[in-house]
């Protein structure tokens, strides 16, 4: 896996960082904007190749896959973008603004015989993994909690008058994209889509939602997640059986830790190291899959994505919050 970037934020050293732990895998080439940007990147991860022109970049034949961590908003085009230029994908969460927007990717994607991937670190986690086999022990679940609230360092802007991009309609920001999300793949990808689903929120004056509550019915249990970027809160998990419960500390982001309760009995399980890049395993899962030429299970994981992205949409239409991109089509 030969790998371009777009972007230079915090998440793109990140990813650069668990790319050099896995074999198979090489960051190739940077893109920004701003060339000084690019250059600062490339020179850290002794990347030689920045670029300022991104169809210069999609043109390069010596990159295989272009790993998009851009705004929200503009994911779509320009993951659409290398697709049609015959690159694979791998995409930062939310992976897109709307539903159409996605079914069109995966089109593209599938016409193309080409891999994408939607890059959220919590389902790849060994403790993630090792949870999904514990949920079981729990006997018929009734009630899950999540919280994952942090104050964000662009907060203090947004109140002071600006609109930064992770705040901003226009760029398809809010707590509901931004964070909740962790919530709602760690609760989807163990029990699937709910039957109802709903979303209230504190919301800035310029419509977006700074946090809130999404609530997930399924037909046996009620699931509330909470996802907030104006507070910081007590981050964990919460799933209540009728056997147990089982707690995972510190939340959905990152399953650092988390402890099976069954009757008097308290197990503590953790299988990750304290240091662990969080981006490792996910990057693990991208190349063993594209090393092997696995398109069914590529294509098995989109089908997971729209369904997350289908509830993501849904709650935040019943919080009334509108993005540019909802009026494109």
């Amino acid at each position: 896996m030969r790998i371009g970037t777009i972007g230079t934020g915090s998440i793109v050293k990140v990813f650069l960082s668990a790319v050099e732990e896995v074999d198979g895998a090489k960051g190739d080439a940077v893109y920004s904007r701003r060339e000084e940007n690019g250059r600062g990147l490339a020179d850290k991860f002794g990347i030689k190749k920045v670029y300022t022109d991104l169809d210069a970049m999609l043109d390069d034949e010596d990159i295989d896959f272009i790993y998009v961590a851009s705004p929200n908003s503009l994911h779509y085009e320009q993951s659409l973008r290398a697709l049609e230029s015959g690159k694979h994908v791998i995409c930062e969460k939310p992976f897109t603004s709307t539903v159409d927007e996605i079914d069109e990717l995966i089109k593209v994607a599938k016409e193309k015989k080409l891999m994408l991937f939607e890059a959220i670190t919590t389902i790849y986690l060994p403790n993630y993994k090792l949870i999904k086999e514990s949920v079981k022990r729990l006997g018929r679940i009734k009630l899950i909690q999540c919280n994952y609230s942090q104050y964000s360092s662009k907060y203090n802007k947004l109140l002071a008058g600006q609109t930064p991009n992770v705040f901003n309609p226009k760029f398809s920001g809010g707590a509901l994209q931004d964070i909740n999300i962790y919530n709602l793949h760690f609760v989807m990808n163990i029990f699937g889509s709910p039957q109802k689903v709903s979303y209230t929120a504190n919301k800035h004056p310029n419509g977006i939602d700074t946090s809130g509550v999404l609530v997930l019915e399924y037909s046996d249990f009620i699931c509330e997640c909470v996802g907030a970027k104006d507070t910081t809160g007590m981050n964990f998990v919460l799933i209540q059986g009728e056997k147990g419960y089982l707690y995972v500390k510190k939340g959905a982001n990152g399953c650092r830790e988390f402890s099976l309760h069954i009757g008097d009995k308290e197990i503590r399980i953790n299988e990750q190291e304290d240091n662990m890049n969080r981006l490792y395993h996910e990057i693990l899962a991208f190349a063993d899959i594209y090393n092997r030429g696995d398109f069914e299970r590529c294509y098995e994981l989109l089908d997971y994505s729209r369904s997350v992205m289908e509830v993501l949409v849904a709650a935040r239409k019943d919080g009334g919050i509108v993005f540019e991109a909802d009026l494109k089509r």
